[in-house]
């Protein structure tokens, strides 16, 4: 004869389950919102936060199987995740309220690296997460342009308003932007030296209204400059994500930028190898125009983690072009690489995250 199972065994079932953010249980911060159960059916309400917003899909597919295993005999098993508010800190001296900043940098010019960075921001607005996106890239700021923005930013009580981009799917509000691009007229040189370098990229991180975020991306200046060890120095950052492509040029350049990373005490989150093949869209013939598989193979030497892979597509150029690069999330060949090296970013932090101490809990205001 079954039995019906009751509100404490299926908490007892979801002990295990950590909150991706925190790594704490899900029960410790009241995310387990409600549990009704009955002979026929068990419906969960789980509360995450928008920092694993891209997580959500797949957390809630482990909880209903893990429910479905341990209680067979209930012949319908539903999860459904609710918003569950963490609000971020002010990180150093800067004081941006975010919960995560992540560098993306690569060791050369020319490897789509203000691309990725992109994608990676819109990817994660998309998917519901509260994201903000710098263009660090004071000498060759193409952000504005990928993203389709112009203009100057206003100016409010001595802050910079930043600029806004709608990135469309989930996302519940605009994606601030700012970026050097924004200051400097078209087809203006930037001349500087490493002071007011500094100078201006700790401005627009300090006097920038970013407003509360999950994310801040940055993208880095191609190279081993000195912008990664002002970072380091303004703020604590999560990690950096390093773009190349497949050749063994590329691969040397992208070694010597991990390094950089490394010796200033930025963990290195993962590899992305953008460009990695061709298909011809006539012939569905694959070719490797830059060889194939040489981050995935470095990565592994390296230990540190593969993000994935983005192939040479025209629609990618097209968007990014036309500035509609949120537009490549609404392209079928596109978006599934995309959305994997989303995907895989926060997984592997959400890993890292379970594997530590749990964090505090804040105080209850």
């Amino acid at each position: 004869m079954s039995t019906t199972p009751d509100a404490a065994a299926v908490r007892a079932a979801l002990a295990d389950f950590t909150d991706p953010e925190t790594g704490r249980p899900l029960a410790e911060m009241d995310q387990l919102r409600s549990i009704d159960c009955g002979p026929d059916s068990i419906a969960v309400t789980v509360g995450l936060t928008t920092h694993s917003a891209i997580l959500w899909s797949q957390t809630r597919g482990r909880i209903e199987e893990s429910l479905r295993s341990r209680f067979p005999q209930v012949p319908s098993v539903s999860v459904t995740i609710v918003p569950h508010d963490r609000p971020p800190v002010k990180l150093g001296q800067i004081g941006i309220e975010a919960k995560c900043v992540i560098a993306v940098g690569s060791g050369k010019g020319g490897v789509g690296k203000s691309t990725i960075a992109t994608s990676i921001a819109i990817g994660l607005a998309r998917a519901g997460s509260r994201v903000g996106l710098l263009d660090a890239d004071v000498y060759g700021p193409s952000v504005p342009h990928l993203v389709g923005l112009t203009g100057r930013p206003a100016i409010d009580q001595g802050k910079i308003v930043p600029m806004m981009h709608a990135p469309g799917g989930a996302a519940t509000q605009p994606m601030p932007v700012m970026s050097m691009g924004f200051m400097v007229p078209p087809g203006e040189a930037v001349v500087w030296r490493g002071p007011m370098l500094h100078g201006a990229i700790t401005q627009m991180l300090r006097d920038t209204l970013w407003g509360p975020l999950d994310y801040l991306i940055i993208d880095m200046p191609p190279g081993t400059g000195d912008i990664a060890l002002t970072l380091s120095q303004a703020l604590p950052l999560t990690g950096a994500v390093v773009v190349c492509t497949p050749q063994d040029v590329a691969l040397l350049d992208a070694t010597k930028a991990i390094a950089m990373f490394r010796k200033v005490n930025i963990p290195v989150l993962g590899m992305v190898e953008n460009m990695s093949f061709f298909v011809c869209p006539d012939t569905q013939k694959r070719y490797d125009i830059f060889g194939t598989g040489g981050a995935k193979r470095t990565a592994k030497d390296l230990e540190i983690p593969f993000l994935g892979e983005v192939p040479i597509q025209i629609p990618i150029r097209e968007h990014g072009d036309a500035g509609k690069t949120s537009a490549n999330f609404d392209d079928p060949a596109a978006r599934p690489y995309l959305e994997a090296i989303c995907t895989r970013l926060v997984g592997n932090l959400a890993a890292a995250h379970a594997s530590r101490p749990p964090m505090p809990s804040l105080p209850v205001l």
